[in-house]
């Protein structure tokens, strides 16, 4: 019987979960067995997942699972230097030469156990079966916008929290770009599930949007035209390839651009194609301040779905279930795949 163990999210401000109650229920009938962590703060309350028939277990406590679990989170892992002898599904971020993911990758060498990556998980044509890429998108353009309003009017971005849902966002946002003239935005990867978010975001606000995706970018650089913008919005994820959209020159440059809101946020990649900072940021700190006369902001929060943890949750458990119910044939579809990539990494 394959036993799916639903950890607690130990990162702060993380509230999302991978799974609805409703999947825990049809795991189960198909044959599963559930156990899932408490959480002090999970979006979603525990009980509903105890009345579709899954296990309660302390928060924390997945490491004394049994070894044949599978281990199921978001995002990463505390920091440690045991070895993880699970085989782990969440979003490892160890493929693109960031500093964190060798430790993890090492980790797992020394365990024996295997990581079956979230962003990995892919069809035959190697598109993403699950993500959460729109309300990423949808997240980023408004804290963008936040980030806008407030450098127009001498501040830089103020601390953001949770939102009550996407309504509230969006009010917010256009709260902070009263009164200004509205910013030209540009978005690159706008065909995507990132972009898509962040043009609807824009959209609602009646702003000025100019979308580009491959065709637009296929000559591969340079691309003064971004400059010309009040806000760029990096929709694309860092891959080998990936043209150079933001070079070191830009804050010297002369330019109309004055936010850019990384929303792929991968500044540890060696792909990444925004070349002006090279940390993320947070809630508490929205924006890093690259250049002054002209100002530049870059927000860069690499967990902006959280901020709607609820829609973001009730989506991407929706795109991830039919997999889900495929994890007793592991050497196949997409967890064979996503188990290759692992192999030729670690």
């Amino acid at each position: 019987m394959t036993h799916l163990w639903i950890r607690a999210e130990e990162r702060a401000q993380e509230e999302r979960v991978g799974i609805l109650p409703e999947g825990v229920r049809a795991l189960i009938e198909a044959g599963f067995r559930i156990t899932i962590e408490d959480s002090p703060q999970r979006a979603l309350p525990l009980a509903p997942y105890l009345e579709a028939g899954a296990a309660r277990a302390e928060c924390g406590s997945w490491p004394e699972a049994p070894r044949d679990a599978i281990i199921f989170g978001l995002k990463e892992l505390p920091e440690a230097e045991t070895p993880l002898v699970h085989r782990h599904i969440m979003f490892g971020h160890a493929y693109k030469g960031q500093p964190a993911g060798a430790t993890l990758l090492a980790r797992f060498r020394a365990g024996g156990g295997v990581l079956y990556d979230l962003e990995y998980l892919t069809d035959e044509s190697g598109r993403r079966v699950a993500a959460f890429g729109y309300w990423a998108g949808y997240a980023g353009a408004a804290v963008s916008c936040l980030a806008f309003g407030a450098q127009a009017r001498g501040g830089i971005c103020p601390p953001v929290a949770r939102f009550a849902g996407k309504e509230a966002m969006r009010a917010a946002a256009a709260q902070a770009l009263e009164g200004l003239d509205p910013p030209r935005v540009l978005i690159i990867g706008a065909l995507g599930r990132v972009g898509t978010g962040a043009a609807d975001l824009c959209r609602a606000l009646d702003l000025p949007l100019t979308g580009w995706d491959m065709a637009e970018t296929a000559q591969g650089g340079p691309f003064p035209e971004v400059l010309r913008f009040g806000i760029f919005l990096n929709c694309i994820l860092a891959a080998p390839g990936t043209p150079v959209f933001v070079p070191e020159t830009t804050p010297t440059d002369p330019r109309a651009l004055r936010v850019i809101g990384d929303i792929a946020c991968d500044p540890g990649s060696d792909f990444s194609p925004i070349r002006v900072y090279d940390r993320v940021t947070d809630w508490a700190r929205p924006v890093l301040r690259v250049a002054g006369q002209p100002v530049l902001d870059v927000m860069a929060i690499d967990n902006l779905p959280s901020l709607l943890p609820v829609e973001a949750s009730e989506d991407f458990a929706a795109q991830l279930l039919p997999h889900l119910l495929g994890l007793d044939r592991l050497d196949a579809g997409v967890w064979a795949r996503a188990r290759a990539v692992y192999h030729a990494h670690v």
